[in-house]
């Protein structure tokens, strides 16, 4: 196994909603990326723009099918292909297991 695939491996975390219900959940590959990228941008959040990836809506859509918090903001941008983008930011509370399943 190559080194990036043994980085994308297929991980567990522990997911908190803002409502109380808590579960975890196992991601993998550019889905964990995803997550991560959410994790580490805190309340700022993560675009397309600042966060290049091939399939951000994709990604955090099966996120959420998993029951994670993540809400979209469209933003406005200029310049010569001006339009919107959207700005996606982790509300669930996410941590995880290290290989012996003790929380990180």
């Amino acid at each position: 196994m190559s080194t990036d695939k043994a980085r994308w491996a297929s991980a567990t975390f522990s997911v908190t909603n803002v409502d109380g219900a808590s579960f975890n959940i196992a991601v993998k590959g550019r889905d964990r990326w995803a997550l991560e990228s959410l994790i580490n941008a805190g309340k700022a959040g993560c675009t397309p723009i600042d966060h290049p990836g091939p399939r951000w809506s994709a990604y955090v859509f099966k996120l959420r099918g998993f029951g994670v918090d993540i809400e979209t903001i469209h933003e406005k941008h200029e310049g010569s292909f001006s339009g919107t983008h959207a700005r996606y930011v982790l509300h669930s509370a996410v941590t995880t297991f290290d290989k012996e399943g003790a929380r990180l």
